[in-house]
């Protein structure tokens, strides 16, 4: 028995000794706050991975160069440990239980995509571990109660809520007449959702509430309704198909309707499409580098552009942009916390009301970012070049809307 009880004592020791020389074994080692990140290095996935993790990555040397997150008086930098989640969601909760279990840490980045982030929020939610995500858009993250899940970015119900926003600001503050045309799948349901809340918040009346057949090849019975009852904005989400269907029936049918607003209608793949017949539409994303917003790391979106491009040799999109302001929010709730009790930190979190390059941010109950809408661009011709150019949210908007899109007898 003594024997076996100098062994038990001996392994108990060794253990803490390990836990002491062990590279990573909490949230914080030494002066180095460490979080944890599945992200898509391989798979399908991983293009939009790697912008992700070069927008963490810029934005963690961003803050320790520029003094760190001081807590208690001491300055700490952020630190990181990836592990590749190959595009499958399986694996990236096995390696969010990996990334608490095993190294220790009780502080989580978001993967890519809203399939990747609803399969590590439930094993996030079970450990108590806050995470702020950047790349996950599925309303139903939302709806779960998670008490430890915040997203930077725009959720799908908010694609188009500013369109419905931006037309009863052009009508006075009045309410509008709206038509919509949505595909039947998940994403573009959450976007209807949110277009349904618009009008009833506004007091809008949904005229036209139509599906688009699965094919997304022909929306000529919802538009023949247009041009017979002339609401004031017609909204189409069926992703680059039901976009490029609608901007081309419109121009056969020469429906006039001022205001069209629509997702997944980048600028330059609809004009090499359509060209002029492209012109005025408008179209949801989460975020552009006109913008005007600002803060003391990256200044606005320009120079966090211009910066990036630099370091990475790309522009960066928005994946990248709403990583590196996921930092920024982890950064100051620490500071507001001043401790690294994970409860203490989640409730400072649940608290954030900030403006970073990528936008404004605070957060519902349900973790949602509420204070930052979607951006809208419109499409803008100069004869046959034409660009995105943000006309929404107004506030922050680089170019001035034009309303109503000129009739097809104008133009």
């Amino acid at each position: 028995m003594k024997i076996f009880s100098k062994i038990l004592v001996i392994l108990s020791s060794i253990a803490f000794v390990l836990s002491l020389i062990s590279p990573v074994t909490a949230k914080v080692v030494g002066d180095k706050i460490v979080l944890g990140a599945a992200v898509s290095l391989s798979g399908k996935y991983s293009t939009n991975g790697e912008h992700t993790k070069n927008g963490y990555n810029m934005a963690v040397q961003r803050i320790n160069d520029m003094g760190g997150v001081k807590v208690n008086g001491k300055s700490y930098k952020f630190e990181i440990i990836y592990y590749d989640d190959e595009s499958d969601s399986s694996r990236a909760a096995q390696l969010a239980e990996r990334l608490i279990k095993q190294d220790g840490v009780e502080f989580m980045l978001g993967p890519y995509s809203s399939g990747l982030t609803k399969a590590i929020a439930p094993v996030t939610e079970e450990n108590q571990i806050p995470m702020v995500e950047a790349n996950g858009a599925s309303r139903s993250l939302f709806t779960k109660g998670y008490k430890y899940l915040f997203a930077v970015l725009s959720a799908a119900n908010q694609y188009l809520e500013v369109a419905i926003d931006l037309a009863v600001e052009k009508n006075g503050g009045n309410p509008i007449n709206l038509a919509m045309a949505f595909e039947q799948d998940a994403f573009s349901q959450d976007v209807r959702i949110g277009v349904i809340e618009a009008a009833e918040r506004t007091g809008s009346k949904i005229t036209i509430d139509d599906k688009l057949p699965k094919e997304l090849n022909d929306m000529a019975a919802t538009l023949a309704k247009v041009k017979a009852t002339k609401p004031d904005v017609l909204v189409v989400s069926g992703h680059s198909k039901g976009a490029l269907t609608a901007i081309r029936q419109i121009a056969e049918m020469k429906v006039d309707v001022p205001m069209l607003a629509m997702t997944h209608c980048d600028a330059s793949k609809l004009a090499k499409q359509h060209g002029k017949n492209s012109e005025y539409a408008l179209c949801a994303a989460q975020w552009h580098k006109t913008l005007t917003y600002e803060d003391s790391f990256f200044g606005d979106g320009m120079q966090f552009d211009k910066e990036f491009t630099e370091i990475y040799g790309y522009a960066p999109p928005y994946q990248a942009a709403e990583s590196a302001a996921a930092l920024l929010v982890f950064k100051d709730a620490f500071e507001r916390a001043n401790s690294f009790e994970r409860s203490k930190v989640r409730d400072a979190l649940a608290k954030t009301d900030m403006q970073t390059f990528y936008g404004n941010i605070k957060f519902s109950d349900a973790g949602q970012n509420v204070a930052k809408p979607m951006v809208l661009f419109q499409v803008r011709c100069d004869g046959d070049n034409c660009e995105n150019k943000v006309v929404a949210p107004t506030k922050w908007a680089s170019t001035k809307l034009v309303h109503p899109i000129p009739k097809w007898s104008d133009r």
